[in-house]
């Protein structure tokens, strides 16, 4: 099985309580997180914005309230997406939102499409993160804008040990206790996959992807003690 195919799977049991449990079981930092992604696009003012891993559509909505934009989220989940688009049909947003599948090593869109490209949670569940990053970046026009949200390991010692305790203990537990088995499957895949992700791909080697794929000015900020990492950057 694929990553991509391995990905699908993981998450179609998720859609119905995720946009509630990913903030119970973050304490509320997936907010964060993501208002800290929004904020470093919604300041150029992008008139077209592609949202992609969008899941639900909460970053895509998030941009919409914020900015003028017409935004496209794609994703490979088709649970997901609908979820998504039962979200998005209750927003007043819903005329400058469009979910469409597709997968982010292929994206059906022309070169320099967009003003701007947002990607949460993405990179663990590619195949190549190298390909991909340049993908992302072929649809950005010059000058354009990328931002980019996923979990972190935190670089503390202390920090670090509590975050694997909590990620190889509580973190199943109350997902099985609040959301069934289907995150308990997720609670006990996250933490190793965090953890093995940037064991092979540590920030610097990411950095030198997004560098690689033309995009320069490429920042990143470490949020809350190290459990997320948001990245921005632009397109040379």
């Amino acid at each position: 099985m694929n990553d991509n195919a391995f990905a699908i799977e993981l998450f179609r049991g998720l859609p119905e309580r995720y946009d509630v449990l990913a903030e119970v079981l973050s304490f509320g930092q997936n907010r964060r997180w993501r208002r800290e992604l929004v904020d470093h696009l919604v300041l150029h003012r992008p008139g077209n914005l592609l949202d992609v891993a969008t899941g639900t559509g909460g970053v895509a909505i998030a941009l919409a309230a914020e900015t003028e934009a017409r935004i496209t989220g794609v994703d490979i989940s088709d649970a997901m997406l609908a979820r998504g688009r039962e979200r998005v049909r209750r927003s007043a947003l819903a005329g400058r939102i469009t979910l469409e599948p597709a997968r982010a090593e292929a994206l059906p869109y022309q070169p320099e499409s967009f003003d701007a490209v947002s990607f949460t949670y993405l990179l663990r569940y590619v195949d190549d993160p190298d390909a991909t990053m340049a993908e992302l970046a072929r649809v950005i026009r010059p000058g354009g804008h990328m931002a980019s949200l996923d979990f972190y390991v935190p670089p503390s010692v202390v920090w670090r040990a509590a975050w694997r305790a909590y990620t190889r203990t509580l973190l199943p537990a109350a997902g099985l206790l609040l959301g069934g088995k289907a995150w308990w499957d997720v609670g006990r895949f996250l933490g190793p996959n965090i953890e093995s992700h940037y064991a092979l791909w540590p920030i610097e080697r990411i950095v030198d992807a997004w560098k690689a794929a033309g995009m320069v000015e490429v920042g990143c900020r470490v949020m809350s003690l190290g459990g997320g990492i948001v990245m921005w950057g632009t397109k040379s």
